[in-house]
């Protein structure tokens, strides 16, 4: 049995993701029924093209200095055929694709961390998951892993799997860091990843904190039990709350969709297109918001990724939130995955998303209503990223800033007690 995903985030090949609603189950690789294979069986063969590559195929298994099995060498055409599409597009092996749905679960064994595969084939730390040994050995997004266990990442076809294992076992790490001249070195004990994914606590009387890590299949009803049980705490009517998605990768573009609705009473949430039918599809928030109008706060910076950028851009442009922070990532791309009948799986770029006004975010992001200065991080944005699609109305901008620390909480608590938060008048889409 196949299964069929469709993917926001995809900033990893075998870490987060972010999917439209539940698998949908499709029958074998060119049924009808599959809507990938259904629109898209081809309708003309270049055989033109066909030939060279048959030729180029033929030479390489003649004539290259080694010898080269089917197999590989056409696992290897493959894997170049997506990559070279953009940054987000990868032929996916047994083992990455399996890690992918264990990400969606929160449950895996590794050392914490959201990558994306770069040109050069090292691996660019998009963030470090709150509370993983990542995190806590000091890894920070914008870092560049180069080696694993001292072996090169250059025609390693696997490096994600490499940064799993058994837990309680090490592996080394080579980074390169803004800044700094020479490479170092981490050793990171892998353990039992179970990712918490919303956390909460109250600031003050009446106003309360809440942060998305990234986006899984229970983050929608985490953060349901997580706002009622504010407001049980807080007794009294909440007067505000302080959002925080800062360096959050991205995940499930449903469980985006589930905590817009929780701090919507109405309107569209996020609407994807692309050039098939099935790649067009608009989300709306049904009637129920759980503070009651109560103002928000989105804390962003260029870690804000994806799913993320879609419940703040959602939030945001229906007036229930002002945006404070740097200006985001821009991953404004979907992701479909389809699993292949030998266990691998293509995940293939099929369409943009846009905002509730229209907006696409691709290689642009979303700028913050209130600035807040952070640390640059060079070459940590879409834009960046060799290969990308391009952005509507795209222009290269400075490096982008991290924002760590709780001062932007409390710069955000005191925009909220001042009432300059959600200033712009009400919208619906």
């Amino acid at each position: 049995m196949r299964h069929l995903f469709a993917l926001s985030f995809a900033l990893l090949p075998a870490l987060a993701l972010a999917q439209a609603p539940a698998p949908v189950p499709v029958p074998a690789p060119v049924d009808a029924t599959d809507p990938v294979m259904a629109e898209t069986l081809p309708s003309e063969v270049p055989l033109a093209e066909i030939r060279r590559y048959v030729s180029v195929y033929n030479a390489v298994k003649d004539a290259y200095v080694e010898p080269v099995d089917d197999q590989q060498l056409m696992k290897s055409a493959l894997r170049g055929l997506l990559s070279d599409l953009d940054p987000h597009s990868a032929y996916l092996d047994k083992d990455e694709a399996e890690a992918l749905l264990d990400d969606t679960r929160g449950e895996y064994v590794g050392i914490g961390v959201e990558t994306e595969r770069r040109p050069d084939e090292t691996l660019l730390v998009v963030s470090p998951i709150d509370g993983t040994p990542a995190h806590r050995a000091g890894l920070r997004a914008g870092d560049v892993i180069v080696a694993i266990n001292g072996e090169p990442l250059s025609g390693n076809a696997s490096p994600h799997h490499d940064l799993r294992g058994d837990a309680g076992e090490p592996v080394t790490i080579t980074i390169t860091r803004t800044g700094e001249i020479e490479p170092r070195e981490m050793t990171i004990v892998r353990e039992a990843i179970r990712v918490t994914s919303v956390t909460s606590r109250l600031l003050e009387p009446g106003y309360a904190y809440l942060r998305i890590s990234t986006f899984q299949t229970d983050t929608g009803p985490q953060m349901r039990r997580q706002l009622r049980k504010l407001a049980e705490e807080a007794q009294d009517p909440m007067r505000g709350l302080v959002l925080d998605l800062r360096s959050n990768p991205g995940g499930l573009l449903s469980a985006a969709v589930e905590a817009a609705d929780t701090l919507l009473d109405d309107g569209l949430i996020v609407r994807t297109q692309g050039r098939l039918q099935y790649s067009n599809a608009s989300f709306h928030a049904k009637p129920g918001d759980l503070l009651e109008g109560a103002p928000v706060i989105v804390l962003v910076d260029t870690g804000t990724a994806s799913a993320a950028e879609v419940l703040a851009g959602a939030l945001r442009d229906h007036g229930r939130a002002s945006v404070m922070g740097s200006r985001t990532y821009g991953k404004g791309s979907v992701q479909t995955v389809v699993p292949l009948d030998n266990g691998d799986s293509i995940k293939l770029t099929t369409a943009r998303y846009y905002t509730p006004s229209g907006s696409s975010i691709q290689a642009r992001g979303i700028r913050p209503d209130i600035v807040l200065r952070g640390e640059a991080a060079r070459g940590l944005r879409e834009q960046d990223l060799a290969g990308h699609l391009a952005g509507e109305g795209e222009a290269k901008a400075k490096a982008g800033e991290l924002i760590e620390g709780d001062s932007a909480i409390s710069r955000a608590l005191e925009a909220l007690k001042a009432g300059t938060a959600t200033a712009r008048a009400r919208r619906r889409f």
